[in-house]
């Protein structure tokens, strides 16, 4: 007995031990994992660098081309045919001389801030353009490629080397801020501007799905990637982690980018000449259709097969057998064509027999709807579907609350609210939000007066001829007389309150202007037409008649009044001796020409 109680002791130790010994082996692979995660997930993130302040600007002159500091000093002297500064906060310029305009050929020099020519060591070193971008700053802000021994690599605006020239080719990934493309051996890959491989080099071509949120941007844009068979190129897909969702098996694919509020990613697939629907690595419609249309509005797919057509969800409930000879969505009707009669069917699928509005559109916070009525007229509804406005514009928009943007026939505008009162006549030509202001512009063209209104339609601001500026804490109206500032809220501000580290300021006595320091004290003269308030750089206008000069913040005159410039630009900007341009190219750079350049 005591024998049994012995070898028993002993079993539940040794299984003890067992157990003990696979918690220990799971918690070490968990955390492993999990430490592996962190370190790839850190590896693969990177920042953009922000440029803050612009440092450097393109000077031309002659039809040639340099640089100036925010002081207006000639760092490059104007002698190049074009000069990029890939990082205007960095002293880093790519000048190009000698261009062949048969072939497109073309010499470079990097130079520096003191006229010095660096990175000498390097067969080239070029920019990094980005591709289908908005942006102040076309280029990637932190990296350069360079070339070496017939090779590309990556290199910081100090010269340290971030790769070595171990690729064919460099270039920017399409929507990728901080991501390149790159070709090794034949083959192409994603780096990241950190020159950590996101994407090995084995495939035949690499392409973004063109995904954008308000919150992450193009940061979470999934990679459509191919190889090349013996039976043409087979497309997959990697989301943006990297992970491989679609192997490379399919004759196309491309993405619904336009899914509202959802972390999930549909893919429309091509496998011989048939489409189908994934949702991420799972299949929601088999490929068997000729195609799939995705209709943004409504999120329903309409599905053809063998010359006829139907309509899904998204999540592969049918709501319309394919059985019709054609269907549109619009609004909140499907109209299908079969056996050549019409039917109209709501959205889910189900037969109307007459329709009021083909389209009702809900309205935040409010108890009212939008209609729009089978002849594309506006009107509105409560919420007992009575009418409260007739469908008789051509278009009305939610502004604020109650208050709606109205757009007659003939194309004028006004505002009414949610019972048809008419708060603002219909004789404007533009009434708009003024950004993410609860602020609004309105301008007439025959009486040529702007006027800013708040969000209960209470007049704030007006001003004849004006030209509106909206800036990150203010909004300036200004014309060929006069200048008002305002704050968000859409109080009138002083410019010694937009402007106080100003040490002069744009003060106007007797219909002339002059300058004043904070205490009023006049320091410049009040004899000019018009002046502009002090620039960031310590620059202001000063016009005589139709010509421009340029004061400094000591009230120092720069320019006497001289430039002819062209005023539909707005007010001049000045840096030193040289005045802003923005060609037709929408190329900017300064100039101390004597008229406008027009291109």
């Amino acid at each position: 007995m005591k024998n049994q109680n012995s070898k028993s002791k002993i079993n539940i130790k040794i299984v003890k031990k067992i157990v003990l010994t696979i918690i220990a082996i799971i918690l070490i692979s968990i955390i492993a994992y999990t430490v592996n995660y962190f370190i790839n997930k850190s590896k693969r993130e990177y920042s953009i660098e922000e440029v803050k302040e612009f440092n450097y600007y393109l000077v031309r002159q002659d039809g040639k081309y340099g640089v100036i500091d925010r002081t207006g000093n000639l760092v490059v002297t104007n002698e190049y045919e074009d000069i990029i500064i890939p990082n205007p906060e960095k002293p880093l310029f790519i000048c190009i001389y000698n261009y062949n305009l048969e072939n497109g050929e073309y010499d470079t020099k990097i130079l520096n801030n003191e006229g010095k020519e660096i990175f000498t060591e390097y067969e080239e070193v070029e920019a990094i353009a980005l591709k289908n971008l908005i942006t102040e700053v076309p280029y990637e802000k932190s990296v350069l490629k360079y070339k070496k021994d017939g090779k590309y690599g990556l290199i910081d605006y100090t010269g340290k080397v971030i790769t070595k020239p171990i690729y064919e080719e460099i270039d920017n990934l399409l929507y990728k801020e901080g991501e390149l493309l790159v070709k090794q051996d034949g083959k192409y890959g994603v780096i990241n501007i950190k020159g950590v491989t996101l994407l090995k080099p084995e495939y035949d071509s690499i392409a973004c799905d063109g995904y954008y949120n308000n919150d992450s941007k193009y940061g979470k844009d999934g990679y459509i990637v191919s190889v090349k068979t013996d039976e043409g190129y087979r497309y997959g897909y990697i989301d943006y982690t990297g992970k491989l969702l679609l192997k490379m098996e399919y004759n196309d694919i491309y993405r619904i980018n336009n899914i509202k509020e959802s972390e999930d990613i549909y893919l429309v697939t091509q496998r011989n000449g048939q489409s189908g629907l994934m949702k991420n690595d799972r299949q929601i419609l088999n490929n068997q259709y000729q195609s799939i249309e995705f209709d943004d509005q409504t999120e329903l797919l309409i599905l053809e097969k063998n010359k006829k057509y139907g309509i899904s969800k998204l999540s592969g409930t049918s709501i319309l057998g394919i059985d019709y000879t054609s269907i549109t969505i619009e609004g909140i009707y499907i109209y299908a064509d079969k056996d050549n009669q019409s039917t109209i069917y709501d959205l889910n699928g189900n037969k109307q027999s007459t329709i009021k509005f083909k389209d009702i559109i809900d309205i935040e916070k409010q108890d009212v709807k939008i209609t729009v009525d089978i002849n594309g007229k506006y009107g509105m509804i409560d919420e007992n579907g009575k009418i409260i406005v007739s469908n008789k514009y051509y278009y009305l928009e939610q502004l604020f609350d109650k208050y709606f943007i109205a757009v007659a026939e003939e194309g004028k505008v006004g505002i009414i609210d949610n019972r048809d009162d008419e708060i603002l006549p219909i004789n404007y030509d533009v009434i708009q939000r003024i950004g993410n202001t609860n602020l609004i512009e309105a301008y007439n063209k025959t009486t040529g007066i702007l006027e800013i209104y708040d969000n209960t339609i209470t007049k704030l601001a007006n001003l004849d001829n004006a030209t509106m500026q909206q800036e990150d804490n203010y909004i300036k109206l200004y014309s060929d007389t006069d200048t008002i500032y305002l704050g968000l809220d859409g109080k009138e501000i002083k410019n010694t309150e937009v402007f106080p580290n100003n040490e002069l300021y744009a003060v106007k006595q007797n219909g002339k202007w002059g300058f004043a320091d904070k205490s009023g004290n006049i320091k410049v003269e009040c004899i000019y037409d018009k002046v502009t308030d002090l620039n960031k750089y310590g620059f202001a206008g000063i016009r005589l008649g139709n010509k421009w000069g340029v004061v400094n913040k000591s009230g120092e005159i720069i320019v006497e009044p001289k430039y002819t410039l062209d005023s539909e630009n707005g007010e001049p900007d000045f840096i030193g001796q040289y005045y802003k341009v923005v060609s037709g190219y929408s190329e900017i750079y300064y100039t101390n020409e004597l008229s406008d350049i027009e291109e």
